[in-house]
């Protein structure tokens, strides 16, 4: 260093001081003034974008100021290039943390707006699904690169990686071996964001217990049961295995309720009846009713109430109710009409008539002796 430059406080200040102050204030500025024009309710994409991810940019932004300042401060150019090295491998890092993050921001935004148009929409539980997994797939591929570029980013570590590869062709091997269930998990999650036999939301049966698909994780999926539990399925399983989803085409649901009364019964009246208390739910969607009598047996007839609700859970209360309100009234208006066994007994027999008392024999014998 000669007399004409700078003194060392006063370049480590420039580099690691002035410019990225410069460098954020800057940053700052604009990102103000993009929120201006960028509101939530003109663009709420960009909008998204340019809210996430601040952090990770104004590092970026700063560490760049550093790398444009670092030539022209008049340190050595051995000092120099050892912070340009440092410099820029916490630049690559900071420009993969912050692209990934915009990336997320990006599906953020799409899922936010499926998320508000509820899960009765078929098809915004179906958008949904996709964009969960692959905001997960681009996430990971985002921290899988930056992780790639930091690590050829230093000699020492890229000569060792290189020569470790280069004469050890087993590690393929055994890293493929290893790796092999988060293969195949994540070709499992692009299978169900393809195919789609499960959306989050739907209602499904796995196992026997009922319940909404929460989330589609990288490894498994949780369904939330109806007693609040967390059902954890691994994503093969939804592959390999049959499931039901009562909500694979639509939310809207058929069901049943069953009646089990006495021949006796008058069938218009409990199709009157069970009419009236559907109509009068606000569970019931009005799209399908029927009262019909489908079976016959030795004690009782059977008799189906059919009914249709918008999803899996209305049409449980709707049920419910329905029995609770059609019990009240058979019991009520027809407490004989009610399932019960016939005992029919034959009437008592006669009883047998007294015996008659035996004959008088001292009478009989005196009565020669009276004639004498």
């Amino acid at each position: 260093m000669n007399a004409a430059d700078p003194p060392l406080w006063l370049s480590l200040f420039l580099v690691f001081g002035a410019a990225p102050a410069v460098a954020i204030g800057a940053h700052m500025a604009l990102h103000a003034l993009l929120g201006r024009l960028l509101r939530d309710e003109h663009a709420p994409i960009l909008h998204r974008v340019l809210r996430d991810g601040r952090p990770p940019v104004a590092v970026a932004l700063a560490l760049l100021a550093m790398l444009a300042v670092l030539p022209a401060s008049g340190l050595s150019n051995v000092t120099v290039g050892y912070f340009s090295r440092g410099l820029g491998v916490l630049f690559t890092g900071a420009l993969g943390w912050a692209l990934t993050r915009k990336i997320a921001a990006v599906f953020d935004a799409y899922i936010d707006r499926a998320r508000r148009l509820g899960d009765g929409d078929l098809s915004a539980r179906r958008r949904r699904t996709q964009l969960v997994i692959f905001r997960r797939l681009a996430v990971s591929a985002g921290v899988v690169l930056t992780l790639g570029l930091l690590l050829t980013a230093i000699p020492a570590v890229r000569t060792v990686g290189l020569s470790l590869f280069a004469s050890a062709g087993v590690a393929g091997i055994v890293a493929g071996v290893a790796a092999r269930p988060a293969v195949s998990n994540l070709i499992a999650g692009l299978q169900l964001a393809l195919t789609q036999p499960i959306r989050i939301g739907d209602a499904v049966l796995i196992e026997g217990e009922w319940g909404h698909v929460e989330e589609i994780g990288s490894t498994f999926v949780t369904v939330f049961t109806w007693d609040q539990r967390s059902l954890l399925v691994p994503l093969t399983y939804f592959l390999e295995r049959p499931i039901r989803n009562w909500t694979r085409t639509s939310s809207q649901l058929l069901d049943t309720v069953f009646l089990y009364v006495d021949y006796g019964v008058p069938v218009e009246a409990i199709r009157k009846a069970a009419r009236e208390i559907v109509e009068g739910s606000p569970l019931w969607d009005g799209r399908a009713f029927a009262v019909q009598v489908t079976d016959l047996r030795e004690r009782s007839m059977e008799i189906r109430v059919l009914m249709s609700a918008a999803d899996a859970g209305r049409m449980f209360d709707l049920r419910c109710h329905l029995r609770e309100r059609l019990i009240d009234f058979v019991a009520r208006e027809h407490p004989r009409a009610l399932a019960r066994d016939r005992v029919e007994l034959d009437a008592p027999s006669p009883p047998p008539p007294p015996p008659q008392p035996p004959a008088n024999d001292g009478a009989a014998r005196r009565e020669p002796a009276a004639g004498q």
